[in-house]
């Protein structure tokens, strides 16, 4: 199944806010679907599938995922230690393109994944543009010394104002690098999901 390409709006009308997705906002209240139509059944509740797809969902889409490449990071969060939820986001945080939307770089996960393929984006002084490098601890994510990359990353930066840095990177404006600190913690993750039904979801494949 290829990448999500629609409208973005119709699909945060329908999962909630994704941060990842896009930061407009839609003037319709209603989930698509409902409009033209005040007689609709909006109360009408989902069955216990219809929600843990939906929280699926909202992974896929924030992260601008796959269904394939959201089904292979499940598998290997299941093979590592922990707690399967918790390992499944801090492997979708640790993508280069993700980390690059949180420091500011970009507005949306997709606008991160261009410049990580354009080739805007360094990894310990090497240029990367695989948009789910696993970046690692002590990583030092880096712009690209050509004046093009800069301008560009510093009009993002400026542009977007990111309120606060999570506290598993440390961004140093002046020189536009960040270090990775740490693995993130949960509460720094702004996406708001049950990732247990995520689990649960997969866990019938």
């Amino acid at each position: 199944m290829s990448r999500y390409r629609g409208p973005k709006l119709k699909i945060s009308r329908r999962l909630g806010t994704l941060p990842g997705l896009t930061t407009k906002k839609s003037i319709k209240i209603n989930r698509p679907g409902k409009d033209g139509n005040s007689n609709a059944d909006t109360s009408k509740k989902l069955t216990e599938y219809g929600v843990r797809l939906e929280e699926k969902q909202k992974l896929k889409f924030n992260y601008g995922l796959t269904e394939s490449q959201l089904y292979r990071y499940v598998k290997e969060a299941r093979r590592q230690k922990g707690v399967t939820g918790l390992i499944l986001l801090q492997l979708l945080e640790m993508r280069l393109d993700t980390v690059c939307f949180t420091l500011g770089f970009a507005k949306s996960i997709a606008q991160a994944r261009q410049l990580v393929n354009h080739g805007h984006i360094t990894v310990n002084k090497k240029v990367v543009s695989i948009a789910s490098f696993q970046c690692q601890p002590n990583d030092i994510i880096g712009v690209k010394e050509k004046t093009t990359s800069n301008n560009l990353i510093q009009n993002n930066i400026k542009n977007n104002q990111v309120a606060e840095i999570p506290y598993h990177l440390k961004l140093d404006t002046s020189k536009l690098e960040a270090t990775v600190l740490d693995y993130c913690d949960r509460n720094d993750i702004p996406l708001q999901l049950d990732e247990l039904l995520v689990i649960e979801y997969y866990s019938r494949r």
